[in-house]
C-alpha cells in the first residue's frame, strides 16, 4: 500500500534508503560476545593440563639423568 501522495518509485526510494541505514547499522552479536575469548580459555586450559602430564611422566627422567648428576660436579 502507498501512502497518500507517495509514488511507487518514492517508495521503492524509501525502502531503499531504509535499507541502506540497516546495513550500515554495527551488527550485534550478543550471544558470541564472550565466545571467542572463552574458547582461547580451554586452549590454554588443555595445553597447560598437557605440559603438567608431561612433566610429571618425564620429570624423574630428567632429574635423574647424567646431565644433571654429573654437570653440577663438573662446575
Amino acid at each position: 500500500m502507498l501512502d497518500q501522495g507517495e509514488t511507487s518509485q518514492g517508495s521503492i526510494y524509501t525502502m531503499k534508503r531504509k535499507l541502506a541505514a540497516l546495513r550500515a547499522l554495527p551488527h550485534r552479536r550478543d550471544g558470541e560476545a564472550g565466545q571467542g575469548l572463552a574458547e582461547y580459555a580451554l586452549i590454554l586450559a588443555f595445553i597447560a593440563l598437557v605440559c603438567i602430564l608431561a612433566l610429571q611422566q618425564f620429570g624423574a627422567a630428567i632429574a635423574n639423568s647424567p646431565g644433571f648428576t654429573q654437570l653440577p660436579s663438573l662446575l
